[in-house]
């Protein structure tokens, strides 16, 4: 039981006035742990509304530094961060909206050789990620952890999500292999709409919420898709597949794979 001071009272009322979640929901928020892949355009909405809500460990995995172009969407970097590691600037931007919230940096690529070790960490997975290979890296290493994740993607004016529990379809129950390399271009291609991230990772944000606090219900087997340019939603629903090579009854992956990746985007999250 966390005994809460009067400034977390304060600063987490309108959360403890809710009455699905209160003291307990609360209390489960700063108890729990999410890893949060990519500080890029999803990872940092959903970074700053986590640490907003009080989440107790967040951490953070990306390679890159912030480059110029990234400041259209990804509003966790200011303009002074431009050659900042990403971490680093981002757990800043944290510290300074809560204090209270323990930050935990991994300047480096998520890969087949510590997805596994990083991930049994955490008590939930954000995929805040601009590439299908390590996409479907997150996916496996977790549905093989057990952890359940929120998937994001954008591109354009549109934009896509679903969270897996076990037992619940996975990435590779709506696509089962990644586009061959080049074949679907990244946001650092063809573009995004900045607002767009911000869309999507508040609603991952909100799934990662709505796990600890067990409000409402949250988007396993449905695949969440919108268009901004008409704001037009659709939920599509998917069932996990028997025959799913990672989450079926009989896998056929049994270790990570690193896929090939475009060159490109080697440096960009979203």
């Amino acid at each position: 039981m966390i005994d809460f001071t009067e400034e977390q009272i304060q600063r987490y009322s309108r959360h403890i006035l809710l009455q699905d979640v209160g003291v307990e929901g609360q209390e489960k928020i700063m108890n729990a742990r999410v890893l949060v892949v990519g500080a890029g355009g999803l990872g940092a909405p959903v970074s700053l509304y986590l640490a907003a809500a009080g989440i107790g460990r967040i951490g953070i995995i990306d390679a890159d530094v912030v480059d110029l172009s990234n400041l259209q969407r990804q509003i966790i970097h200011f303009t002074k961060d431009v050659g900042k590691p990403k971490v680093e600037s981002a757990k800043e931007k944290i510290h300074a909206i809560n204090p209270d919230v323990e930050v935990v940096t991994y300047h480096e690529f998520l890969y087949s050789g510590n997805a596994l070790d990083i991930i049994k960490e955490y008590d939930f997975i954000v995929d805040g990620t601009d590439n299908f290979p390590v996409k479907f890296l997150i996916n496996d290493a977790c549905v093989m952890a057990g952890k359940p994740f929120s998937h994001g993607g954008i591109l354009r004016f549109n934009g896509q999500t679903f969270t897996h529990l076990p037992g619940t379809a996975c990435y590779r129950c709506f696509f089962k292999e990644p586009p061959p390399p080049g074949a679907v271009p990244t946001c650092s291609q063809a573009g995004v709409l900045g607002a767009i991230a911000g869309m999507l990772g508040t609603i991952q944000a909100a799934e990662t919420l709505k796990y600890f606090t067990g409000v409402g219900e949250l988007l396993t087997n449905r695949l969440l898709t919108f268009d901004a340019k008409t704001m037009q939603f659709r939920t599509i629903p998917v069932r996990q597949r028997p025959s799913c090579a990672i989450c079926g009854k009989n896998p056929t992956i049994t270790e990570l794979i690193d896929y090939e990746q475009a060159a490109c985007d080697l440096k960009q999250n979203h």
